[in-house]
């Protein structure tokens, strides 16, 4: 039995030796991460970010098999991007789409419109162009987050904090045996941080320092490995993975 028909098969397999992970936002933060430690795995990368030059490096970097630059909500590209897949891949990890924090009276709807189109719509047409291209038992991981939970996280970011784990439930029935995974991370430090809190970072860094009971910031590397591991164990499908150090345990965090 190869590798493949280990995980294909069934039950936990560590390695992705001879698979091939798509990452949807691979050439930053928590999908570069992924890609990298998938590839360390033996694994065939696809990659597809918005910035050419950036995507361009990151693929040589990683020896990425092929890489597509393009933005997500720009749908007839995204579904030409899986019909000129040549063959299935085993798992698909989608990144876009990060949060957008505006007060009701703030809201500046064409760009809620536009996060909008990235965090849910890109998700739904990624799930059905998912369908005849990944092969079955192979993973559809979404990444999303913790932070809508707080109804203070405001009016967008909290209806779509509750509307992706029941995305992934649904999906994980309609496309199995393809199985359909979210990680829920908490504060992550990565590049999309620092630009959201700007000269507040240092400071955000120190409080959960000091506060979480991990007793560190999670960073990209945590992510990646709780990536792969819903990559690996066939056992795990429609499930909401919360990955926060303990943040929401923490008043004020």
């Amino acid at each position: 039995m190869n590798d493949h028909d280990a995980i294909v098969g069934g039950g936990l397999h560590g390695s992705l030796a001879g698979q091939t992970v798509v990452v949807i936002g691979g050439s930053s933060g928590i999908g570069f991460e992924t890609a990298r430690l998938a590839r360390s795995q033996g694994a065939d990368l696809i990659l597809v970010g918005r910035n050419p030059e950036r995507l361009q490096q990151v693929a040589r970097e990683l020896g990425a098999r092929s890489s597509a630059a393009f933005d997500v909500i720009d749908f007839d590209r995204l579904g030409r991007f899986f019909d000129e897949l040549p063959n299935q891949v085993d798992h698909i990890m989608v990144t876009s789409g990060g949060p957008y924090y505006a007060r009701l009276a703030d809201i500046d709807f064409s760009r809620a419109r536009i996060n909008f189109d990235a965090s849910f719509w890109a998700r739904l047409h990624i799930a059905r162009c998912a369908i005849g291209k990944v092969r079955a038992g192979g993973t559809l991981l979404f990444i999303g987050g913790t932070g809508g939970r707080r109804a203070a996280a405001g009016t967008l970011t909290a209806a779509l904090t509750a509307a992706i784990p029941a995305l992934t439930k649904a999906l994980a029935l309609e496309l199995a045996p393809i199985r359909v995974n979210l990680i829920a991370p908490g504060f992550v430090d990565t590049p999309l941080s620092a630009s959201l809190l700007g000269d507040q970072l240092n400071a955000r860094r120190e409080q959960l320092q000091r506060t979480l009971p991990i007793g560190r910031v999670v960073g990209p590397a945590d992510i990646a490995a709780l990536a792969l591991h819903l990559m690996t164990n066939t056992a795990i499908t429609g499930a909401t993975c919360d990955i926060d150090g303990g943040q929401q345990l923490v008043d004020g965090s």
